[in-house]
């Protein structure tokens, strides 16, 4: 049955591939919410278009209103769920590709959303499509969900968990191979701190699209007062750092610099142009203005130590600090924090920490906690876990162990659920300019796919 149904995949190659273009060239980023369009027309623009392809396919069809839709088969009390989200991370600059073209190059498609996560839905629909045309009388029910606010709050599985049932086992691809056991836990913190005044006061600093990506520009504005304007100058002339541009209007001073984005996630895998800001003004700073420069470059540390939170767990290893958002508030600068914590750990441990450490500054800064999302833990031998790994042994000819992943996927929403794989070696990172994934993956994640689903559905029914 398994080469009955990859078979058939492979012979419907060619559709998955024109049904992904299309997918990807709409650009689902969040944007004012609309009737029936909680996240904004583009995002419902991406469900339709899932929606009306399972139609087509001859699947049952359920819009939650426009938050998550979902398309089913099969018969049964027994529930086999596959979660992937068609909402992607805005842009940025630096693309060498349209961001939205679906550009096909040296048998790769570039494309926001290809490898997180509108490629990897689009191949398990295609694999749950196959399995429909091939196992007519599929033991259990058989549903493929498409969330649309997967890349900034989970409000979409939130409105599914009111009222939709749990998968006896559910994936959500949008990880690793063969599949992520262990999820980091997620929050954000957000600090303020009123503008340094003095000698050089901070004017405005603003950088950042969301707080799980790396921000990749970000621009400062402060005024040099006059007793402070050679030191000043001094500073810039032995400046270093030639992603950090500056220009003077007056006594005003603009800052701006350049980095690199990556996924919050593993912020050691980008380049923060704020961390390049803040440290750009505290070298440049007198003396009197040079704690509040010095503290707001330490805080920004990418392992947490400037937060007093740094620490790690044997489970899911060191906890990830990524400054997302640089705003401001009136008089205040406000940083948003994107923090992936151990396994072992408590949301509540990591606001104390970072409390007590915040109280050592003498800047004044305010924590605020507007996101904590658990930690998500499943045992190596929990069968959920054992299928998965098997089946990735048997079609790549690896054991691989479960990995751990400081990334949230809708596994830790939605009950008996694990995070799997998208991609391979070569194929693109999540959040990153130029995303991409090979052609040849995607149809090779969509056979793995369908194998998954079979052995959990025969488990389920068993």
């Amino acid at each position: 049955m398994v080469l009955k149904i990859q078979d058939w995949l492979r012979a419907h190659e060619e559709e998955l591939l024109e049904d992904t273009i299309q997918m990807l060239q709409i650009p689902s980023i969040e944007s004012e919410a609309k009737p029936n369009a909680p996240y904004g027309t583009e995002n419902r623009l991406a469900l339709d278009l899932a929606l009306s392809l399972s139609d087509k396919f001859g699947m049952k069809t359920t819009d939650l209103e426009g938050h998550l839709g979902y398309a089913e088969f099969g018969q049964g009390d027994k529930l086999i769920m596959s979660l992937g989200h068609l909402d992607v991370v805005p842009v940025g600059p630096g693309w060498k590709h349209a961001p939205f073209g679906a550009e096909i190059e040296d048998g790769y498609i570039y494309a926001r959303g290809t490898t997180d996560d509108k490629g990897p839905t689009m191949a398990s629909l295609y694999a749950m499509r196959a399995i429909k045309e091939c196992w007519p009388d599929v033991p259990v029910r058989m549903r493929q969900a498409f969330g649309c606010n997967e890349e900034s709050g989970f409000g979409c599985v939130a409105r599914y968990a009111q009222t939709e049932e749990a998968p006896t086992f559910g994936v959500a691809p949008d990880s690793g191979w063969p599949l992520y056991h262990c999820e980091k836990g997620i929050a954000n913190l957000e600090i303020s701190v009123p503008f340094v005044k003095g000698e050089l006061e901070l004017l405005h600093a603003e950088g950042g699209q969301r707080p799980n990506i790396v921000i990749d520009s970000c621009a400062a504005r402060v005024r040099v007062a006059p007793s402070a304007r050679a030191f000043v100058e001094e500073k810039l002339a032995d400046s270093w750092d030639r992603n950090v541009t500056y220009s003077w209007e007056g006594d005003e001073l603009g800052i701006y610099a350049i980095g690199k984005a990556s996924h919050g996630a593993h912020p050691f895998g980008g380049d923060s142009a704020a961390i390049r800001v803040f440290r750009f003004l505290k070298e440049i700073s007198p003396l009197s203005t040079s704690r509040f420069y010095t503290e707001l470059h330490e805080l920004s540390h990418i392992g947490g130590a400037g937060l007093g939170i740094a620490g790690s767990d044997e489970a899911s290893g060191a906890l990830t600090c990524n400054l997302g958002i640089v705003s401001v508030d009136g008089d205040n600068l406000d940083l948003l924090f994107n923090i992936r914590y151990p396994a072992t750990w408590k949301g509540t441990q990591l606001q104390d920490l970072c409390e007590a450490r915040l109280a050592e500054l003498t800047s004044g800064f305010k924590l605020k906690v507007t996101r904590d999302s658990p930690p998500l833990y499943f045992p190596l031998d929990h069968p959920l876990v054992e299928t998965i790994v098997n089946v990735y042994e048997a079609e790549s000819g690896e054991r691989k162990k479960p990995g751990v992943m400081g990334g949230g996927t809708y596994a830790r929403a939605i009950p008996n659920t694990v995070s799997i794989g998208t991609c391979w070696d070569g194929d693109g990172h999540a959040h990153e300019t130029d995303e991409r994934i090979k052609i040849e993956s995607l149809y090779r994640a969509s056979r793995i796919y369908a194998h998954i689903f079979y052995e959990l559905a025969l488990r389920a029914s068993n």
